[in-house]
Parts: structure tokens; sequence; C-alpha cells
């Protein structure tokens, strides 16, 4: 910190000295647990009212449905920035200042709709009445970025005439340009005689399939996975993997190549990864195995499954169907409606079901299919009435971790885990009082810390703040709880109206870096929070200006927070870094 004496002010002008990071794919890390354990600037005593609040927003040109990403130390004219990245519906891609609340224009900008097209509307799909959406649908699916090579990968949708095409681009972070080999047009097929097949081929079908699921870069390979819009047409889950460098197409996996539908979705959450390549995603609705035997391979529709690559394909290594997958099914309550999220330094991992169903399952041995019941590590019923579709996240305390679920009608729960029996501990967990979403919309969940440092660990939440966000835009609310007592809320942005998101950005968690919280919205903008210049109080012995005062909003890197002097007998100050 140093100290300058400006014309009878003093300054204090604070200098980051944090290391900076990067969340550079969908949920902070291919495990998808939404924990950025690399905080250093908030902590459960300054997120609060009049010290935490959004400290800018940028302007965009349509709604936003993927994750943000920030890149640390991006080379942009010479000098190294800290970037947030930000796509819309319309196709365009805004790199902005992640720090600065005063360089209101990106640093580029890329429309990546193709010459002589347009973007694709919720209009050309179901007839015309397909209304998840509310307009565009362009950029859906969170891009992922390669921080080595310094190329954002991003899914574009558009349609020419009769024709609709979907391109993956690779882009070049520093200028907005695309690399060489970019775009490349996404196309696929494998054999099998399921619903839309000619000749026994299944071709993939740019128009029906819906890239809603965050990308995964795993071993230089990028993966996109598909799903569908509201169930329409012949569609399949289909998982496409391309090199990162030639953007050439190298794997192709169909998981109903003998049936139909089989959507990977995950309320936009990405496909999971582990640390020896294996591949880790869940599917909704669709066919299982065959009516002769359910545990065949060869169709995994309402499943969790774990894909080993192998060759321009992938092996099903592993496995687990409800029982009661038929009844799922038919009452529109399926499987896939959340990540694979697989548990820190454990074999093991956990997805749910809509019907409020949460599975721990073994990675090696995910439990099958079995008539009648679910051979599975640990099922956890959130209660009758819960309704499913948001993002699950984890922490690991000092002494002490958590896994954080946030359903619709079931209240806010911190499942603690334990290390000895490997179960979550039930009969010890804790769940909030605050009331939470309504209506077909879970709530959306990442944590922050310092490592494992308690005092550290923040609980964020994103959800609907009012109404049914499900075919509706809905005013939205962000929220901070303590993440070792989910019982206590440190913040939430209904405290004060400067700090109102706008609408709710269905199934975008928020995403924590260096002392911000970047949030997407369907307002057409990006809100960003932190540490806001509120917090800066004097009391002296001069009174005559209404002292003890509170400064609002000076500059971030200079904060003049006193006049005269001589007479300031105490300052209390707060850290300001970032």
């Amino acid at each position: 910190m140093k100290i300058f004496f400006l014309s009878g002010f003093i300054a204090f002008i604070f200098s980051g000295a944090c290391a900076q990071v990067s969340v550079a794919t969908q949920h902070n890390n291919v495990g998808r647990t939404g924990w950025n354990n690399r905080e250093t600037i908030l902590h459960t005593k300054n997120v609060k009212k009049q010290q935490f609040g959004m400290i800018f927003a940028r302007l965009v040109d349509d709604q936003i449905y993927a994750e943000p990403l920030v890149v640390s130390n991006v080379l942009i004219n010479g000098t190294n920035r800290n970037v947030v990245f930000v796509a819309t519906v319309n196709n365009s891609l805004y790199a902005f200042d992640a720090d600065s609340a005063s360089l209101l224009t990106p640093y580029w900008q890329r429309n990546l709709t193709s010459i002589g097209a347009r973007v694709i509307n919720k209009t050309d799909m179901c007839g015309g009445f397909y209304n998840d959406f509310s307009g565009n649908m362009g950029i859906v699916g969170t891009p992922v970025v390669d921080t080595v090579t310094q190329t954002l990968y991003v899914v574009a949708r558009d349609v020419s005439g009769p024709a609709f095409h979907q391109y993956l681009h690779a882009i070049d972070i520093r200028t907005g340009e695309e690399k060489p080999g970019s775009p490349a047009a996404i196309t696929a097929q494998v054999n099998g005689n399921g619903n839309g097949s000619s000749g026994g081929v299944i071709r993939f079908d740019a128009k029906l399939q819906n890239q809603r699921s965050g990308l995964l870069l795993l071993n230089n390979t990028v993966y996109i996975a598909y799903a569908s819009h509201g169930d329409c047409g012949d569609y399949h889950g289909w998982l496409l993997g391309y090199d990162g460098l030639t953007l050439a197409q190298t794997r192709v996996y169909n998981n109903t190549p003998e049936g139909h539908q089989a959507g990977i979705w995950m309320s936009g959450a990405g496909p999971s990864a582990d640390e020896f390549g294996n591949i880790y995603l869940a599917s909704g609705n669709g066919s299982v195995g065959t009516p002769a035997n359910p545990n065949d391979l060869i169709n995994r529709g309402e499943s969790s499954v774990k894909l080993t690559p192998s060759g321009s394909s992938f092996t099903v290594a592993s496995f687990f169907t409800p029982f009661n997958f038929d009844a799922l099914e038919s009452s529109d309550l399926d499987f896939g409606v959340t990540a694979v999220m697989l548990i820190p330094n454990s074999n093991w991992a956990v997805a749910g079901t809509k019907d409020g169903y949460l599975f721990l399952m073994d990675r090696d041995n995910m439990g099958g299919f079995n008539t009648g019941s679910n051979n599975v590590l640990q099922t956890i019923d959130l209660g009758r009435g819960s309704y499913m579709l948001s993002a699950l996240s984890y922490y690991v305390g000092s002494s002490q971790e958590y896994m954080y679920s946030w359903s619709v009608n079931d209240p806010l729960t911190a499942f603690p885990f334990n290390r000895i029996s490997n179960r979550f501990d039930l009969p010890n967990l804790t769940t909030s009082s605050a009331v939470g979403p309504q209506g077909y919309n879970g709530a959306l969940l990442s944590v922050s810390s310092n490592g494992s440092v308690d005092s550290t660990a923040i609980l964020w939440t994103s959800h609907a703040a009012s109404g049914n966000a499900n075919q509706e835009t809905r005013p939205g609310i962000i929220r901070a709880f303590n993440a070792n007592d989910v019982t206590q809320e440190l913040w939430n942005s209904s405290m004060d109206p400067h700090d109102n998101p706008g609408n709710y950005a269905k199934f975008v968690c928020p995403m924590i870096a260096n002392g911000k919280v970047y949030m997407a919205t369907f307002s057409n903008k990006l809100v960003v929070y932190g540490l806001v210049n509120r917090l800066i109080t004097e009391v002296g012995s001069n009174r005559k200006e209404g002292w003890p005062r509170v400064y609002p909003n000076p500059a971030p890197e200079q904060l003049i927070i006193g006049k005269g002097a001589a007479e300031i007998v105490e300052i209390n100050f707060y850290d300001l870094s970032g």
C-alpha cells in the first residue's frame, strides 16, 4: 500500500499482489464441481451489504445462455490483460476487460453468423411452437478456452434458406480472429437403424440437435455434446470430438444408434472427465438397451455413462440406469438433468433425476441396470415435489466437505461427505430457510474459497426471483451463503436496488474469479459484482462535513478517504484488492 498527499487529501493506492486465476471451462473444472479454490479476495467477512455489490455491467446484443469465462494475462495490444469472454444467442463474442469499471468497450467483438445467413430462432423449431427459448438460439453452449494456445472454442448456429448449419470455431483470444482451419462445419454419422436412419446410417441433423451442454477440452480434443429442442423430431444424443489444432473430427459417439432420443444436455453443464481421460455424461429420455436386454450397451438413454476413448469412437466402460426408467420416461421426470459431478480426490460421482433423487456412484462400477432396485452406493431422496433442473456444487474444507443442492420446491441443502464411510452423512445435513426457486427451474450453484480455509468459503447461487422461468423470462437473484453453514446468508442482490442483476439466465452458474462474480443475464448484459468502494469510513475530530462519512464509488485504483489530514485520528479501511 502506498500513501500520497494530494492537495490536502490522503489517497490510498492498493496494488494487486494476489496471483490471478483463469476460469476457462464451464463450472470451473472438468469435474464440474463449480469450486474455485484459488479465490484470495472474497471471504465471509467482506461479502455483505455495503461492502459487496455490483461494480459494473456490460451491454451485449442479445441474451446470454453461455457461462462467461475469464482468462488472465492475455496479451492484447502489447499489454497483459484479464479478459472476460461473453457469448450471446445472436452468435456474438465479446472480450471485455475483466477488472476495470471504466473500460466500457470490448477489446474485440465478433459475430460468427455466416455471410448470407441468419442466426437460428425458436420459430424454426417444433413447427414454431418451441418456447424453451424466447428468441435467437445461436451460441448456447458454454465455450471452452485453451489457455496454452490462447484459443476459444465455440459452436455457432445459423440458417441459409432451407439449410441449417452448425460450426465449430477456434478463435484467437488475443485478437478475435479465426485460427487456421476455422470454422469447421459440424457433421457426423454412425451405423444404425434407429429413428431417422436411412440405409442403416444415422446422420447428424444440424437443425434438430441442440448444442446446450458446455464444451469439454481434454487432451487437446474439443468435445461437443448434443440434445434436442423440446423432444422434437428424430434426434439422438451425440458426443463429437475434434482435434484442437486442426479441427478435424476425431471421434463420434451416438448413444441410441438402434433407438431414439437420449439427449445429452445436463442443464447446460459440460461432460465431466477424470485424470485418466475418461468422459462422464448423463442422458435424458430415450431407449435403454434393447427390449430383451436393458443392460445392452448399444442404447443408453436415461443413463449416466462412463466413456473411454477408443479409436474413432468410445467404449462404454460403465453405466447406471434407474430401475424405474420407464416411469421416468412416461412422466417426463427423466435422468440427465445434472452433470455427472466428480467428487474431488475420490472415485465417486453424483448425478440426479428430475423427480428429486441423487445417486452416489462408483466411477468404475456405476451400477448398471437392475429390475426393482438401484445398485448404487447411495440414493438421496430430496423429497416429493422436488424438481431438479439445477447444478450441484462441492467444497472440501479443513475438516468437513459438502455437496450442495437447491432444486425446485426443496430447500438449499448442504450434504456432508464422510471419508470413512464414503457416503453422505444424511442425519447431519444442513438446510437453509431462504425462499428458493419455484416453477420448474432450480438454482445454479458455485463455490469460491482460498483453498480449504473455511472462513473464505462462499456458496454462490443464481435462480429466478419469482415465477416460472422454464418458458418465461423472469427477474433473477444472486445470493451468497456461508459454505460451512448454509443457514447463514451473507448477501443477496435484492438488498440494494443498485445490485439488481436483471432477468435471470436459465442454467448459467455464477462464475467467480479474482475477487469478482460474473453473471450472465437475459437482459442483454453481463453483470459483475465485487467489493464496492462504500467501505471506507473516517472517524476524526473534524465534524464540519458530517463525518464519519462513507465515500461511494471513487476510482478503484485511487481511493481518497480524508480531508484535512492532520485532523484525522482514526481511519477504518477494508481490503479493496481487485
